[in-house]
């Protein structure tokens, strides 16, 4: 029987949601979701301490219902360039992840909601979500928030 063992990480790529220096070797891949208040706590953390975190999603909706729209969400904010602003009001208010609550940060955080709307619920924003979980899978992550180390080519 031949050994069962995960995919490496993804190496970080110019697609992915980086803050910090893609460069650091300390850099820690986060996947997690926007409702999983384990990840909210995990995410502070590793911006109060100013670690360089590439996120990537691992939004399973078996586990909470607004686990891949928030996950979409915050790619359509991506593409108004607000991932981040947008990434840590979602974990910094957990409470409020209904479609209100996401066009009110959006128009707080300056974006255009009709555009934000339209690219959310895109072919292509669900299809970088899929990629992201379905890397993390490949990967072994099982839960959230899961912290790796990504490969290095």
């Amino acid at each position: 029987m031949g050994d069962l063992t995960s995919a490496p990480v993804p190496p970080v790529t110019d697609s992915d949601h980086v803050r910090g220096d893609a460069q650091d070797p300390e850099l820690v891949v986060m996947y997690a979701d926007f409702s999983c208040p384990r990840c909210a706590v995990a995410a502070i953390r590793l911006r109060d301490e100013d670690a360089t975190v590439v996120f990537r999603h691992f939004a399973l909706k078996a586990r909470h219902p607004r686990a891949v729209p928030l996950a979409h969400a915050a790619e359509a904010a991506a593409l108004q360039g607000a991932f981040w602003p947008f990434h840590d009001s979602l974990f910094a208010d957990q409470g409020r992840i209904d479609d209100p609550h996401l066009w009110d940060r959006c128009e707080r955080l300056g974006l255009d909601v009709g555009r934000f709307e339209t690219d959310r619920r895109s072919e292509a924003v669900a299809q970088r979500v899929a990629r992201d979980l379905r890397d993390g899978m490949r990967a072994g992550v099982a839960n959230t928030p899961a912290l790796l180390r990504p490969s290095v080519d």
